[in-house]
């Protein structure tokens, strides 16, 4: 049976609220437009701290521009209390993880042994720093498979002891207003997945003019 994650959220915020507790959360970010809309909608029901771990971005340039506009973002949206954790830049970790798989489109496993690798790396830091949830801001965008990440956060929260908030942040025009808020703050909305095979399938279809 397929999971509505909504409202799994909605049941998690719900009992937060009822609660008045404010639990901590370590939230994956793989850039600042998919991380604007989860902020705001977040923001106020948890502590949350910014974990930019993207061994898959490539390169080194893109890696660092996205970064830099996700601190503008937190800065811009004045969220003070918004904090970020220190990640490594580890390519070389994604080169050999998907090694042989190379020639697969996006949201093939090649994508799922991604997600699994940069949850799981989310999840150890998470358990280390005594986080009470972890997430990630991966499922607001159309083109992640958010059945996928919630299957690879519930894994790795029973692995290491740390609950997963479960999610499909794209709901509930979810995209739609990270688009609003990309436009409102001007920030750079890359057209590929951050890999170099996502740009190496990209470059192919323009220069077929395919969409």
């Amino acid at each position: 049976m397929k999971q509505n994650y909504q409202l799994m959220l909605d049941k998690t915020v719900g009992q937060i609220k009822k609660d008045g507790s404010r639990p901590s959360l370590l939230l994956h970010a793989c850039c600042a437009p998919c991380s604007s809309y989860v902020l705001e909608y977040l923001s106020d029901i948890f502590k949350i701290t910014l974990f930019y771990y993207n061994p898959n971005i490539f390169p080194k340039q893109e890696y660092d521009k996205r970064y830099d506009e996700l601190r503008r973002l937190v800065s811009d949206m004045g969220l003070r209390d918004v904090e970020f954790a220190d990640a490594e830049y580890e390519p070389e970790v994604f080169f050999e993880l998907v090694k042989g798989l190379e020639a697969l489109p996006e949201r093939s496993e090649r994508c799922k042994l991604c997600y699994a690798q940069r949850l799981e790396q989310t999840a150890k830091v998470a358990s280390l720093g005594g986080f009470d949830y972890f997430t990630t801001t991966l499922s607001i965008s159309p083109y992640k498979n958010a059945d996928w990440l919630c299957e690879i956060g519930g894994e790795m929260a029973e692995r290491y002891g740390v609950g997963y908030l479960y999610s499909d942040f794209k709901k509930r025009g979810g995209y739609k207003r990270s688009i609003e808020l990309s436009e409102k703050y001007g920030l750079y909305r890359q057209d590929f997945c951050g890999c170099v095979f996502s740009k190496r399938d990209r470059d192919a279809k323009s220069s077929t003019g395919e969409r």
